[in-house]
């Protein structure tokens, strides 16, 4: 491992200049990007001594840690949450707004994979732990910590199938997985995984998403949005649509909005940067739509809307505004080799959700959704055609749903008491 890291280290070093090349070519759509370099580099001007540290890549994971940061806010604990994207960090700004107001929270770039990086991170914030959402797997991230006598442990955890199967053929990755303090995971198969490659102390605490709070302002605006686009037809969302999906998914819609009862549809790109191209599939598609910048005012009140079909989702952090106003949702992803998304938020409002054959991404809670019959797996186009109509798939009893939501949330108390005896350490 010491040779390795050492390779590493040396392989980070000298591709430097072009990891800060592809920064600055991403700051042109995202300026974001290229912003607060020196964080990157471990300099901080604003520390914040003996915070929980929570690593949330980007967007996903970061709104997956929101009750978890909120618990330890409301513990009185001070939090810095690093990320490598813009949407994550935005997030991060946004929902926590105040605490940064009050000097209780920092979301700032995570280091670059070098020693030295991570050693002014230390300096500047002196975790008392570090949480990393997911399972990003970085070795100097990993084994700096350990350095450093920060406790790292993986967070919300899973080990997908398809990972098993890629690091039994490479095993380097399993050997930095071993360098965690220990990790929290979602259910008892993925304590099982961990524990096989020899990851320590383990412990189950669900999936924090079952927790994320639902902002009353978005759910609010639903329904007379709803009544203003849609006007009495049904209603299908596509939420997230990722890139490599959308020529199937936008015929899948046209092909359904042929039907006697064509339903309205919403569709909502994952990435900000594809609104401007998916616009133009529709186009090119022959549907006719609005984007939500067009039609939406700050508030969420509609302005005149055109007559359409379709409602591009041209915005971030309205997820639950999207969702809420839908029969049944398309959960994007599945229909990649990356696999599915998140189809905890539908499941929260409510609304029957399918997903596509690859959910080993997902696969707690897919699996046990899919057996409650809350959610669908289309494991084909055809089965996806099917599932877009109440009379392929009926869907499920709102019950089921609420049953199924009671049986797998409290994962954030799970994962406070959890952390417990770390947070006390000195």
């Amino acid at each position: 491992m010491r040779v390795f890291l050492a390779l590493w280290s040396a392989l980070w070093t000298l591709c430097l200049p072009l990891v800060l090349l592809y920064l600055r070519r991403r700051g042109r759509k995202d300026p974001l990007y290229a912003q607060h370099l020196a964080e990157r580099f471990g300099r901080h001007d604003q520390p914040l001594p003996g915070a929980v540290w929570i690593h949330a890549v980007s967007l996903g994971e970061l709104r997956s840690a929101v009750p978890l940061i909120r618990a330890l806010l409301d513990r009185g604990e001070m939090v810095v949450t690093t990320h490598f994207t813009p949407a994550g960090r935005r997030e991060a700004e946004r929902v926590f707004a105040l605490e940064r107001s009050q000097n209780r929270l920092r979301a700032v770039w995570v280091p670059f994979e070098l020693a030295w990086c991570f050693r002014g991170f230390f300096r500047a914030f002196r975790p008392k732990l570090g949480l990393v959402m997911e399972i990003e797997i970085w070795p100097r991230m990993v084994f700096a910590a350990r350095a450093a006598g920060v406790p790292l442990l993986m967070c919300n955890a899973q080990y997908p199938v398809k990972s098993i199967a890629r690091d039994a053929r490479f095993p380097l990755r399993p050997a930095v997985m071993r360098g965690f303090a220990g990790a929290l995971v979602k259910s008892q198969l993925q304590a099982q995984r961990f524990a096989a490659i020899g990851v320590p102390n383990i412990q189950v605490t669900g999936e924090l998403r079952f927790d994320q709070p639902i902002p009353p302002r978005l759910t609010a605006a639903a329904p007379a949005a709803r009544q203003a686009l849609a006007a009495g037809r049904p209603v299908l969302c596509f939420a997230p649509a990722v890139e490599g999906e959308d020529d199937l998914y936008l015929d899948a819609i046209k092909t359904r909005l042929a039907a006697a009862d064509r339903p309205f549809v919403i569709y909502v790109p994952r990435k900000p940067e594809r609104f401007d191209d998916v616009a133009g599939m529709i186009g090119a598609h022959g549907i006719t739509f609005a984007r939500r910048s067009q039609i939406f005012d700050e508030n969420l009140s509609p302005r005149a809307a055109p007559a359409m079909d379709l409602l591009l989702g041209d915005s971030l952090g309205e997820m639950y505004f999207y969702l809420a106003m839908a029969d049944r949702v398309v959960t994007g992803g599945g229909f990649t080799p990356h696999g599915a998304h998140n189809i905890i938020e539908p499941l929260a409002l409510g609304r029957p959700v399918i997903v596509g054959p690859e959910i080993h991404t997902i696969e707690y809670p897919a699996v046990e959704a899919i057996a409650a019959g809350v959610c669908f797996h289309a494991k084909t186009l055809e089965d996806l055609a099917r599932a877009l109509t109440p009379e392929g798939w009926q869907g499920p009893d709102p019950q089921a749903i609420q049953a199924f939501l009671a049986a797998h949330s409290g994962a954030t108390a799970k994962t406070m008491a959890a952390i417990a005896p770390l947070l006390t350490r000195r």
